[in-house]
């Protein structure tokens, strides 16, 4: 089951969002040798999860979602 995803973190820019490993901007661990995937926040605003079909809901307490609504 995939890990919760959050839809408004504090810091987003400190956090890779490529996998469910959700590493470090400094401690990558998926050693593709790539950079730093972005949060949708930080390419299409806050509300990024209300447009398009994402697959995902919020959880009830509407910080969170899973994809799939799991």
């Amino acid at each position: 089951m995939a890990k919760k995803f959050p839809l408004h973190p504090k810091h987003p820019e400190r956090i890779c969002w490529g996998c469910d490993k959700y590493c470090s901007v400094d401690a990558l661990g998926c050693g593709n040798g790539s950079g730093r995937t972005m949060h949708p926040a930080e390419v299409l605003g806050e509300d990024w999860y209300l447009y398009g079909d994402w697959g995902i809901e919020p959880d009830d307490d509407g910080k969170n979602v899973r994809p799939d609504g799991h």
